[in-house]
């Protein structure tokens, strides 16, 4: 009985929803016809563009680093900080540098110490040849009335040359002091100049994106610390294919979507790197953005013009979306025909139509609420 009795419910149950099916199928005909707007599919004149995709970065950005080797003594900035131009992030151990410089000051001091001593070497020698010169005029004139002897003549010649020996050498002991006080000084500068490499501070005002140094790091000289972009100037790098490279123009407008922003942008091509990219076949193009908030790393597309081209197209309000399903309701023989299509782009004048619908027929738009599948309908344009 057990063998029997089943598949006795099993076609009790089948004829039971079959006779369901066309009841409602009847009521569904027999029912009012809904009246509802439609339009006709028609192929419209689109813009073409090429579509290439790219990442954010930072027109402008510095990674600092020191030219010394030293310890790290303090962190000024942690990763997101807004840092102002010439604002110190970093400051390393100074110590020896500052040995330096006191060395160098103490060397210029002790120059200094024996300017006064070779002054007065100079003054007496100076006191010493006038009075040379003097005596050896006088015996000058001594000698031409014959008053003197030749030997007295001679005596006050030489003494004259020494003084005027002693004397020179005495200016050129002061001007070697000079010397040795200006070489001092560059000493000095250049001592104070690598100690002031231990404050490193940011080259420009922006926002601080990375960071790998702590305190107590050795920092070695080039060695990456932080990086800084300034705010404000960024632009989209897209990879464009190299057959597409023609509709590239250095200067031209193009349309830019950031998927963080959620928005359509015009930009500028600010430059096309001349070299491609073996493995994909691409060029690099820089698209330059307006101010807007944004952050290096963001995705983003740009749309390259290039002519227009057909495509078939139906209002936004004709398309219904469930999930990634889309679909529209065709009229066909006054009844409404769910029928699922596939959409390419958006624009102001509606949807692109890829599959899914032919030139000429109707849909209804906008659909009403109480629109399914299967209900007649009465079309108005």
């Amino acid at each position: 009985m057990r063998i029997i009795f089943i598949p006795v419910l099993a076609s009790v149950a089948i004829l039971s929803g079959c006779g369901g099916g066309e009841t409602h199928t009847k009521a569904a005909s027999n029912a009012p016809a809904i009246t509802v707007e439609s339009v006709t599919v028609c192929s419209q004149e689109w813009p073409d563009a090429y579509e290439a995709t790219g990442t954010v970065h930072a027109r402008t950005a510095a990674v600092t680093s020191s030219k010394v080797m030293a310890y790290v003594r303090q962190v000024a900035v942690q990763v997101g900080d807004r840092v102002k131009e010439g604002q110190e992030l970093v400051t390393l151990d100074a110590q020896d540098l500052d040995a330096n410089v006191r060395r160098a000051e103490a060397a210029e001091a002790e120059v200094r110490s024996a300017i006064p001593e070779a002054d007065n070497g100079v003054a007496g020698a100076k006191a010493n040849l006038d009075l040379a010169q003097s005596t050896f005029k006088r015996m000058e004139e001594l000698a031409a009335k014959k008053s003197i002897s030749n030997q007295e003549f001679d005596e006050a010649s030489a003494r004259l040359k020494s003084a005027q020996a002693a004397h020179d050498m005495a200016r050129a002991k002061r001007s070697q002091l000079d010397s040795k006080l200006a070489q001092v000084g560059q000493e000095i500068r250049a001592a104070r100049i690598m100690r002031d490499y231990t404050r490193i501070a940011a080259p420009f005002a922006g926002v601080v994106t990375s960071k790998s140094v702590e305190p107590g790091n050795l920092a070695a000289p080039g060695a990456p610390l932080l990086t800084i972009e300034r705010e404000g100037t960024y632009r989209l790098e897209a990879s464009v294919d190299e057959s597409k490279l023609p509709f590239v123009k250095t200067g031209q407008s193009v349309d830019v979507t950031l998927e963080a922003l959620d928005r359509r942008l015009t930009a500028r091509v600010s430059e096309i790197v001349p070299a491609v990219d073996a493995a994909s076949r691409a060029y690099t193009v820089k698209i330059d953005l307006p101010a807007l908030h944004v952050r290096s790393g963001m995705f983003g597309r740009a749309w390259f013009p290039m002519g227009s081209r057909k495509v078939l197209t139906v209002p936004a309000t004709a398309v219904v979306q469930r999930g990634q399903l889309q679909s529209v309701f065709v009229i066909d023989d006054g009844v409404a025909r769910n029928r699922l299509i596939t959409t390419g782009r958006r624009d102001a004048n509606g949807l692109e139509v890829l599959s899914g619908l032919s030139e000429g027929e109707k849909v209804v738009s906008p659909i009403p609420s109480a629109l399914a599948d299967g209900v007649r309908v009465e079309a108005r344009q």
